[in-house]
């Protein structure tokens, strides 16, 4: 019985997320966010749970948890993470 390859069905745009789409988000590498916060990831909002070590490209590693549905927690770095860029106060 053959194993059906389930990667060929992803494309290399599903596994970024898209900076572009979200104007006023930022990747998580200007700014590492604290346990508890709110980010933007390829599956949606995800919480942090906690910040881990460094990736290969330098950023930290984020173990996260979806906000709009159960699953486990999984990793990300964060260079392929957004988070909320901070409000510029007025001068």
């Amino acid at each position: 019985m053959g194993f059906a390859n389930s990667s060929k069905r992803l494309r290399n745009a599903d596994l970024r997320v898209d900076a572009d789409a979200h104007p006023g988000w930022e990747t998580a590498v200007e700014r590492v966010p604290e346990a508890g916060e709110t980010v933007l990831c390829t599956e949606g909002s995800a919480e942090v749970i906690r910040v881990c070590g460094k990736t290969g490209d330098g950023s930290r590693l984020l173990e996260l948890r979806l906000l709009d549905r159960v699953a486990p927690p999984f990793y990300a770095a964060a260079s392929n993470v957004l988070q909320s860029a901070p409000k510029r106060g007025k001068r």
